[in-house]
């Protein structure tokens, strides 16, 4: 009898691991999560690192001589995450040569500090790309207006991108636009696109989260009817505009040179309001050519008790409703994503300056 992992990657969605450690690249443990087939790659961004380094002291051994090397706190960081995310590029690249390059990737996240700024995100994404070396590497760049051109520009270079902090169908049709862009410019130079990868990262449980408290101010059985509906809604309908746009003859004429399409990635779906079932953003955005990004406790979760069913395309007409009721209730989804895509890039920008802090700390301690 099949496992609800085994299932769920049968009907075309894979597992990245929403979790990087030292501890886990050291003891086998990742290694094995591969080998059983639960993950088939993984993530990683500012906040992820934080709760690594400073919540454990698996770091300390290569602190010391990065600090005698008279490296700052970001050289450091930049250093001990590199040769992590190479560590977990390594293990993955197996899977990455088995699936010839539909899997097995690790994402790599330029400074979040930089989100406002075209250029500088560009040439920094190029500088991990190249610090890395590796193939199966993703650099992950923010969704912001800033952020489109790097994005398409980044394509352009060769890099494989991972397009993260995606709230609004609006925005990404405009990351699906990015990517094609990209794309085209590589053809039109006469470059190869075969190998070329990227994940369109659509973030989940926020959308309720932030949702769900103006339908609760509003104090009304219509709006109360409504509780936790609107990030399944919203991304089922991302995901049809992903068919839309990866069926369509432009990107048809692009396949003819073996491009691949730009996955949706569904981020942020561990489940924070414990009214809802704790497998809720998986079990119902489960579909083909796409990714589910999972923290540690929704993995377990769902290897424990998911359901594993084709439900990205159910209800749509449900998911339409919704959608008209938010607006018709005076709740605008494209306000409320546009505050989730602000308080996403401070939040990381905080998780960074903190991670900083905490290299500074351990510096001084050791000291």
């Amino acid at each position: 009898m099949s496992t609800p992992i085994q299932k769920l990657v049968s009907l075309g969605q894979s597992i990245w691991y929403d979790n990087i450690e030292r501890r886990l690249l050291n003891n086998g443990e990742l290694a094995a999560m591969i080998e059983r087939g639960d993950i088939q790659g993984l993530t990683s961004n500012p906040s992820i690192f934080n709760n690594a380094i400073a919540k454990s002291s698996d770091y300390d051994e290569a602190l010391g001589p990065l600090a005698e090397a008279g490296k700052s706190a970001t050289e450091i960081f930049e250093h001990l995450a590199v040769e992590d995310i190479r560590a977990a590029t390594d293990l993955l690249r197996p899977l990455y040569d088995k699936t010839g390059g539909g899997d097995g990737y690790a994402s790599l996240e330029v400074n979040p500090t930089l989100a406002y700024e075209t250029e500088t995100t560009l040439s920094e994404a190029k500088r991990l790309w190249a610090w890395v070396d590796r193939p199966n590497l993703m650099i992950k760049i923010p969704a912001t207006e800033a952020g489109l051109p790097a994005i398409q520009q980044a394509i352009a270079a060769g890099l494989n991108v991972n397009v993260t902090l995606i709230f609004s169908i609006e925005r990404y049709r405009a990351v699906m636009e990015a990517y094609l862009a990209g794309l085209e410019e590589r053809v039109e130079q006469g470059l190869s696109v075969k190998n070329i990868a990227s994940v369109a990262s659509f973030f989940v449980s926020r959308i309720d989260t932030a949702v769900d408290s103006h339908l609760t101010a509003l104090n009304s059985d219509r709006a109360a009817a409504l509780l936790g509906q609107t990030a399944i809604a919203n991304a089922r309908l991302a995901y049809q505009a992903f068919k839309e746009v990866f069926g369509s003859e432009r990107f048809s004429q692009l396949r003819t040179y073996g491009a691949r399409v730009q996955r949706p990635l569904w981020a942020s779906t561990g489940t924070k309001n414990p009214a809802y079932s704790d497998t809720l953003y998986v079990d119902e955005l489960i579909g083909p050519h796409t990714v589910n990004t999972m923290p540690p406790s929704t993995l377990d979760a769902f290897r424990d008790h998911g359901r594993a069913e084709l439900r990205i395309e159910s209800d749509l007409d449900q998911a339409r409703h919704v959608m008209a009721e938010l607006e018709s209730l005076g709740i605008s989804l494209a306000d409320v994503t546009q505050e989730l895509e602000d308080a996403g890039v401070k939040a990381f920008a905080d998780a960074f300056a903190s991670l900083l802090t905490t290299i500074d700390g351990r510096l001084l301690v050791s000291a």
